[in-house]
C-alpha cells in the first residue's frame, strides 16, 4: 500500500472490509521511537544488555509497533474522514530490528446511529506470528 490517503464515506462500509500494509521495522524507527517517546529502556537501546535476557536481542517498543495502526486508520480504513476514539493492544509477541511485519485492520461491527466503526487490528511478522492485536473504535466523520 502506498501514502495515498483513502476516502470513504458511511455507506462504502461493509463488515469484513479489510485493508493492510507491510513495513520493515529499521534500526532509524527504533532510535526514532526513543527520541520521541524518551523511553530509552536497554532491552530495546543497548544490544549488550538485551543479550542477556531471555530475548536474546533487542527487542522494539510495543508502542512503536501500535503506531503503525495510526497510518492503518488515518490513511487506509477509514481514511480521510476518520476521527479515532479507542484503542485497545494486547502484545503477545517480541518485534525486532529488521523484521518484516503487516499491519492489518478488519470492520467487524459499525453503528448506523453514531456512524462509529468497529476494526479488529493485528500485527503479525513475516513467520504469521501475532505480535500484537486489539479492537479500534472510529467516527466516521461526515
Amino acid at each position: 500500500m502506498n501514502d495515498e490517503i483513502t476516502v470513504l464515506d458511511f455507506s462504502q462500509i461493509k463488515i469484513g472490509m479489510e485493508k493492510k500494509f507491510r513495513i520493515v521495522v529499521t534500526e532509524y524507527m527504533l532510535e526514532s521511537f526513543a527520541n520521541l517517546s524518551g523511553d530509552y529502556n536497554p532491552l530495546h537501546m543497548n544490544e549488550n544488555y538485551a543479550t542477556n535476557t531471555s530475548f536474546r536481542k533487542r527487542i522494539c517498543h510495543g508502542m512503536l509497533l501500535s503506531s503503525f495502526l495510526s497510518r492503518l486508520v488515518g490513511m487506509y480504513l477509514p481514511g480521510q474522514n476518520a476521527l479515532y476514539i479507542s484503542q485497545s493492544l494486547k502484545f503477545h509477541s517480541p518485534c525486532f530490528v529488521n523484521d518484516k511485519i503487516t499491519i492489518i485492520g478488519k470492520v467487524v461491527s459499525k453503528s448506523e446511529s453514531t456512524h462509529i466503526i468497529t476494526l479488529k487490528t493485528i500485527i503479525v511478522n513475516e513467520s504469521g506470528n501475532c505480535l500484537v492485536d486489539g479492537e479500534a473504535k472510529v467516527l466516521l466523520r461526515e
